[in-house]
């Protein structure tokens, strides 16, 4: 069972292909693999796109205690930039070992201006993540004008095709330029990483003019549109088919594959009326993965508490029982639960520290097969990971590196009635408090009180049958005229406080609106 998993991951029985939609302000396109959604990616707003934006900036403030600096990009919020990033670091001569002793002031200092480049979003208080060795991504490479190494993807299938890669990088390269050779490449003529790192390096050159034409705190280059970026990602052999509903970038595909037969064929035009979406069933997919629980076949479900920092999930046996004896129950839950969670992680973009609260297993083996489904799952995963292993608790921990906000940050925002804490006080705390606020006007010259308070806790305020909102008024000395609304969760507050037949008036007025 697991071999064959491990077959599937390889590629050898997925088939890929990728949904645009495009005709709105929300552009969206979709990543299918074996019928599946297993990845989203959206852009709600052009501007707010920064990652990979070159920009030039001045430093502000200089951190020696933390190795880093802050830089003021031109955004609301400044730039961080840590030391081993700085270009003039990374430029070095001096032994690594010593270099790494230095302090960030030997290597930058207050109001220098740098071309620094984006490397993480805004997360919340956080500003964006910054480097100054810049990197321009291609379809078949990542060019680094002053990168000064070759790399090559650990994804191609030999050592020898990964040296004949990494020589012929060196060969193309200029000065202190640098290459990360990706997968892509693997099968392709040399001349097609040429002419790629030739249209690249021009690229760099327009963006270099720019810097001496801007003032600090300026963009210089920013990043492709959804769409370039989706292609030049994503536009590999394995990819059978694109289906996009806007007629006008269907168009412009064609015209950048007119001398690919193959690619022409595998373009296609959404024509039909039902949204391509809707379609392609991947608004359901979107609206499942905002849940918090997630049902899997076999009737199990898994759980997914997501923090900033942290991601919580949990694997429940739920409805599965499972026809045999108890531990091949546990294994095929987890074994199912192990393949829905990189689909997970993939589909919310989920990053940061990740822990996984497998179902026990007695036996040892039994756990490392389980890292090793994890980790083979995980080889499909574009972004980095890292599944460190099993903890003393039993608990799987692993890596997934932040680049952009998640799939829940970019859709959702926090419950302006819980605060995003996904709870609300009981009934009882609300009458409770609320008694409290209603005791601090006691012994006033007021005849009346207007209350406005959640339906819900109406009962639980007032007492049975009304007895302790008339020992309430007894002690206050007035009157206190309540009004229940239905559509409030939580908020009792006092509208009015005064005359009585004034009273009655604005308890009138609030059962009118």
């Amino acid at each position: 069972m697991y071999n064959k998993s491990m077959k599937e991951k390889r590629g050898l029985f997925l088939v890929k292909k990728i949904v645009f939609n495009l005709v709105t302000r929300e552009k969206r396109a979709a990543l299918i693999e074996n019928g599946r959604v297993t990845e989203m990616m959206i852009e709600q707003n052009e501007e707010e796109r920064i990652v990979n934006n070159v920009y030039k900036g001045r430093v502000v403030k200089v951190l020696p205690g933390m190795q880093a600096a802050f830089v003021d990009i031109g955004r609301d919020k400044h730039g961080f930039l840590y030391r081993d990033n700085l270009l003039s670091f990374h430029l070095s001569n001096e032994a690594e070992e010593k270099k790494k002793q230095r302090s960030v002031s030997e290597f930058v200092h207050e109001g220098e201006e740098l071309v620094v480049q984006v490397t993480k979003e805004e997360f919340g208080s956080k500003g964006p993540r910054l480097t100054g060795v810049l990197a321009f991504p291609g379809h078949y490479a990542i060019y680094m004008p002053y990168g000064d190494y070759i790399g090559v993807s650990k994804r191609f299938t030999s050592e020898t095709e990964r040296e004949k890669w990494r020589i012929y990088g060196e060969k193309i390269t200029e000065g202190q330029e640098g290459l990360i050779i990706r997968t892509s490449c693997e099968g392709r003529p040399g001349d097609v990483l040429e002419e790629e790192v030739s249209d690249l390096r021009r690229k760099w050159d327009r963006v270099n003019k720019r810097l001496y034409e801007q003032s600090s705190g300026r963009l210089l280059y920013q990043d492709a549109t959804l769409t370039e970026r989706v292609i030049r990602d994503h536009m590999y052999d394995d990819l059978q088919e694109i289906i996009v509903d806007d007629f006008t970038t269907y168009k412009q595909m064609k015209e950048i594959f007119a001398e690919s037969s193959k690619w022409q064929n595998r373009i296609k035009l959404h024509k039909k009326q039902t949204p391509i979406f809707t379609e392609y069933h991947i608004d359901k997919e979107l609206q499942k993965a905002l849940r918090r629980q997630v049902w899997l076949k076999s009737g199990a479900y898994i759980t997914i508490d997501q923090t900033e920092a942290l991601t919580v999930i949990d694997v429940n046996t739920g409805k599965f029982t499972g026809k045999n004896n108890f531990n091949e129950t546990i294994w095929k839950t987890n074994k199912e639960a192990a393949k829905e969670i990189v689909r997970q992680l993939r589909l919310r973009d989920i990053a940061g520290m990740i822990i996984i609260d497998f179902i026990d297993m007695r036996r040892e083996e039994d756990r490392e097969l389980l890292v090793q489904l994890l980790r083979a799952e995980l080889k499909n995963d574009r972004t980095k990971t890292n599944v460190v292993g099993i903890t003393g608790l039993g608990l799987v921990e692993m890596t997934r590196k932040k680049v952009r906000q998640n799939l829940q940050d970019t859709l959702m925002k926090s419950c302006p009635t819980c605060q995003g804490k996904g709870a609300v006080p009981a009934d009882e705390t609300q009458a409770f408090e609320l008694e409290r606020l209603l005791w601090e006007h006691k012994d006033t010259d007021h005849e009346a009180m207007v209350v406005e308070l959640p339906s819900a806790i109406l009962s639980v305020f007032a007492g049975s049958n009304g007895e302790h909102l008339k020992r309430l008024e007894e002690a206050l000395g007035m009157r206190i005229l309540l009004y229940p609304n239905k559509r409030l969760v939580v908020g009792a507050q006092i509208r009015y406080v005064g005359a009585l037949e004034e009273a009655g008036k604005q308890l009138e007025r609030l059962k009118s609106n």
